[in-house]
């Protein structure tokens, strides 16, 4: 399934393609190792292997018994396939992911397409509409619905203590946060206004996933939780005032304003004033769309908090671990940087922080980047998150660090779609994707993306359905590996084979319909399946193969096909089928398999009219260029029968010359030492000579 991409597939090395095609990539096949832990003693005689529910495998282990005649021993063990590299997306998760998002990825290439095409007639210099942005939203936000919804919600700290303190409707996943992030940066145009704010929603929604790598404000708070409950007095442990900061520090509002804090502190808190258009039903803030109403708010805010710091309630508060608690409180509103620097884990937390209380009005990717870098001095980490190198490739509008990061750290799924958010609303970045690179084989870094992603779906059985979508976007190479995409395909399963058949009938393919359609008919012609192998090349028209069978289904019946030999024949003629126009050499056996139904028919019942529709089929036989010349003797020594018919002569004199010259054509071609004789009685050439004299003179007389 989707996997990760070499780390330098971003940035176009001359390794990373071989020729004109991009190769497979080595490791899209690894193969997972589960340990089967079933705790049984050695000898292990016996192992049954079968599915359980879902991506769980039964596994039955058993013991060889003892030689003092004890009884087996076993176990049944259960096994969950299909977990993720990282943890986070199981295989069965990364095939919902890439099945959903072909939908929205072929929409937005098709209005793509569509908008090119308007601005060629219309000679734009832009291949995009003005609104091209709001597409490419509707896009991401389709995607964005597949990757899960990890909305966290505020629970008490102390209230119940067997609650953690962010509970989350779904576990949130790094390519979800990854995705979120070039969404807000590069296609929603609308919240660039509070984009600050909306860095702040996004790290309460994704802190946990750093706290695998790095220490947290999330990792503090789950770490606390589980000791909480030995606590008599929770505001005299230091570590919940330090808890309270952090979470302030990061604006997590909600949970510092539900657990404990004085009625000022806590109100003053709650009221803080927030630049965004609205806030989520449960969280805490006053909101403003106006930067001068917020301006207003926000002085006014911080007189509020500047009087209560320089009140005389800090005299009269005698419990001194819950008066520096508040106090660092109130210096965190205030803007205090050693008090934030302390409180936060990291330089993303201290940079939401910034945002949150010294610098609200940051705007400007420059200046936000410059805010970032003197986090990362103040808070250095030596082994960074991929969603911290991420956010710093953004920041720095370095595309190329964006490409490689998105391939590197969230796979070649993620590369080929989040290109489109990247392109967005940037020049440089539509540039630097698209332009044709010579150390490439001549593909951009988009195709070149989309097709190392249709190889990996490619290579999987359950998912390379979906590789056409994005090969057929590909303009230099595409089309050329979708044929050979097809064209490895098994043609032993029919289903496989129409789907194939219908992805080319889609893209117009109609050479490589035909070539799999000869394969398949190759196939079940080797594996004696001749009826599907006959239907297949004739779909094909493939009438040289069809001819070679039809010689073939002669030499496996005989060298006669008279007698009883022709039910053998009647059994392989219908396996040819009856309707259609029948190719090559089989336009014989359809012939001569309708002339003896004739012939049968009329010796059964003596019906003339039956007998005349036998001669018809006779003559066409023998005037038929595709009639095999050593069947001659046979087909005419089966018509001795009309040539005697009792009545009257049906054959007239034309037609029994004709007969007559085949006759001698045919005696020619015994003096040829290749000839093969028929396996008829030997006086059947004899007997075919002295009817056909007998019909010419009783049709000369009938005719005078």
């Amino acid at each position: 399934m989707p996997g990760l991409a070499p780390a330098d597939s971003a940035g176009g090395g001359p390794d990373s393609v071989n020729g004109a095609l991009v190769p497979y990539l080595p490791d899209s096949h690894v193969s997972a190792i589960y340990p089967l832990r079933h705790g049984l003693n050695p000898p292990i005689s016996r192992v049954s292997v079968s599915w359980g529910r879902g991506n769980s495998l039964r596994v039955s282990v058993f013991r060889q018994p003892d030689s003092d005649g004890g009884e087996v021993g076993g176990k049944v063990v259960e096994l969950t396939l299909g977990k993720s590299r990282d943890g986070e997306i199981s295989d069965t998760q990364w095939r919902k992911i890439a099945y959903g998002s072909v939908s929205p990825f072929a929409l937005l290439q098709s209005r793509k397409n569509s908008a090119a095409s308007l601005s060629r007639m219309q000679l734009s210099p832009s291949p995009y509409h003005l609104e091209w942005w709001e597409y490419v939203m509707e896009y991401s936000k389709d995607i964005s619905a597949l990757l899960g919804d990890p909305k966290s919600v505020g629970a008490p700290l102390i209230e119940d203590p067997n609650e953690v303190f962010i509970k989350k409707s779904e576990e949130p996943s790094s390519l979800k946060a990854a995705w979120e992030l070039m969404e807000m940066f590069y296609v929603d145009k609308l919240s660039q206004a509070w984009l600050p704010e909306r860095l702040v929603d996004w790290l309460a929604d994704y802190d946990s996933l750093i706290s695998v790598d790095l220490p947290t404000v999330h990792s503090k708070l789950v770490e606390f939780q589980s000791k909480i409950v030995t606590l008599q007095v929770i505001e005299d442990d230091p570590r919940y005032w330090d808890l309270i900061s952090s979470a302030l520090a990061v604006g997590w509002l909600e949970i510092v304003t539900e657990n404990g804090l004085v009625e000022a502190v806590a109100v003053l808190i709650s009221k803080m004033p927030r630049m965004r258009p609205a806030i989520d039903a449960g969280k805490h803030g006053e909101c403003f769309k106006a930067k001068p109403d917020f301006v207003k708010a926000w002085e006014r805010w911080r007189a509020q908090i500047t009087k209560l710091d320089s009140s005389a309630f800090w005299v009269q508060c005698d419990n001194r671990q819950t008066r520096e608690g508040l106090k660092n409180v109130l210096q965190i509103m205030l803007g205090n940087v050693d008090v934030l620097c302390s409180a936060t884990c990291h330089w993303m937390e201290l940079y939401i922080s910034h945002f949150l209380y010294i610098r609200p009005f940051t705007a400007g990717l420059e200046s936000m980047y410059s805010l970032a870098q003197n986090c990362i001095r103040l808070k250095h980490t030596s082994n960074p998150h991929k969603l911290m190198r991420l956010m710093i490739g953004i920041l720095g509008e370095n595309n190329e660090v964006v490409l490689s990061e998105c391939s590197r750290g969230f796979g070649t799924w993620m590369v080929a779609h989040a290109i489109e958010l990247l392109t967005a609303g940037s020049n440089e970045a539509d540039f630097l994707v698209h332009e044709e690179r010579e150390n490439l084989g001549g593909i951009s870094l988009e195709e070149l993306h989309r097709l190392v992603y249709a190889q990996l779906l490619s290579s999987h059985l359950l998912t390379w359905q979906i590789a056409p979508i994005y090969l057929t976007s590909c303009m230099r190479q595409g089309m050329g590996m979708l044929e050979i995409l097809l064209l490895k395909q098994p043609v032993q399963e029919n289903q496989v084979l129409l789907k194939n058949l219908e992805i080319c009938r889609l893209y117009e393919l109609d050479g490589v319909s035909s070539r799999l359609m000869e394969i398949s008919g190759m196939y079940h012609w080797k594996h004696g399946r001749k009826g599907c192998a006959v239907f297949w090349l004739q779909q094909a028209q493939d009438e040289v193969r069809l001819s070679k069978i039809a010689s073939q289904l002669f030499e496996s019946v005989g060298k006669s096909i008279s007698g009883e030999s022709f039910k053998q024949w009647e059994g392989l003629i219908e396996l040819l089928g009856s309707e259609g126009q029948p190719a090559g050499g089989l336009d014989f056996l359809h012939k001569y398999r309708d002339f003896k139904k004739c012939l049968q028919h009329a010796d059964s019942k003596k019906d003339a009219d039956a007998a005349r529709q036998a001669v018809e089929s006779l003559m066409s036989l023998m005037r038929n260029a595709s009639t095999p010349q050593r069947f001659w003797l046979p087909i005419l020594y089966d018509a001795v029968k009309l040539l005697s018919w009792d009545k009257r002569p049906l054959i007239n004199v034309s037609q029994t010359n004709l007969l007559l010259n085949k006759l001698q054509e045919l005696s020619l071609a015994r003096l040829r030492p290749d000839f093969v004789e028929p396996e008829l009685p030997t006086h059947a050439l004899n007997h075919v000579r002295y009817s056909l004299a007998t019909n010419l003179g009783r049709a000369i007389l009938e005719e005078s």
